[in-house]
């Protein structure tokens, strides 16, 4: 789906890759509802963007099924449809052993990344059916086709989301939505500080480090759309994603090894 003057509902859209995705979709014709719950962070996106006409923000919890019915009429009563909606929100767990964690913070994730996804989804749909043409990207990651220690749960949720999409697209198959998956690797954001994540004091040696640098949150924005415009059902983002991808699926024992290794020191 090209992207040009259709109307784009993202959510996480208060930094990272969320306002990235909104300042490329916006350079690029759309009109876009930015969601997040963050009100600073996204008024911030909103001065970056500096496009009232074709940005509309919204304060909303996305696990709360109550406001993303108000977002949903406030951006019907600015744009007057949705044709896109692409679910970019979500934040990682503490690093520690599933053993560790809490009910509360396994809940968090898992309410955050799989059923605030969900909730979108199932109050957006609708409008993307009654278009001549709508699209539903959901965002997962690299540690949805493959474990990171210490970050099971969030792996879980994200693994989850790919089921979700999966089945979404054979479901939506014979309409006019089309639906893609992303799997980003190792974004430079600051999804760790805003999931409330203390990184482990303890660096990984260099000898033990991936020679692969992250990638921006604009470059990663930009490979989403464009893969969006091409329909594409899956998109993996930076060397790390589609290198683990290959190393997965040739074994999946050594891969695993190879990120525990990778991610000595990680956990607090």
């Amino acid at each position: 789906m090209k992207v040009n003057g259709k109307v784009i509902v993202v959510t996480g859209a208060g930094g990272g890759v969320g306002r990235e995705l909104v300042l490329n979709l916006l350079k690029k014709g759309a009109s876009v509802a930015a969601v997040d719950m963050d009100k600073k962070r996204l008024a911030e996106t909103e001065k970056l963007a500096n496009n009232k006409e074709k940005l509309s923000t919204h304060i909303c919890n996305i696990t709360k099924k109550d406001e993303i019915a108000i977002v949903l009429k406030e951006v019907i009563d600015k744009f007057g449809v949705v044709d896109g909606l692409i679910n970019n929100a979500g934040i990682i767990q503490p690093f520690v052993d599933v053993k560790d964690l809490t009910d509360a913070q396994i809940n968090k994730v898992m309410d955050v990344n799989f059923f605030g996804t969900l909730n979108m989804i199932q109050a957006f749909l609708p409008l993307l059916l009654e278009r001549p043409e709508g699209h539903i990207l959901n965002v997962s990651s690299m540690g949805g086709f493959f474990p990171f220690p210490g970050q099971s749960i969030y792996g879980a949720s994200k693994a989850a989301i790919k089921l979700l999409t999966e089945g979404l697209y054979a479901e939506l198959i014979k309409t006019n939505v089309n639906v893609t998956i992303v799997f980003p690797g190792a974004i430079a954001t600051d999804i760790a500080k805003n999931s409330d994540v203390k990184m482990g004091a303890a660096e990984p040696k260099e000898s033990e480090k991936p020679a692969m640098k992250m990638t921006e949150a604009d470059d990663c924005a930009e490979q989403i759309i464009k893969g969006m415009e091409k329909n594409k059902f899956q998109i993996y983002v930076g060397k790390d994603s589609k290198m683990m991808k290959f190393m997965y699926r040739m074994s999946p024992k050594r891969a695993i090894k190879f990120i525990s290794k990778m991610m000595a020191g990680m956990n607090q």
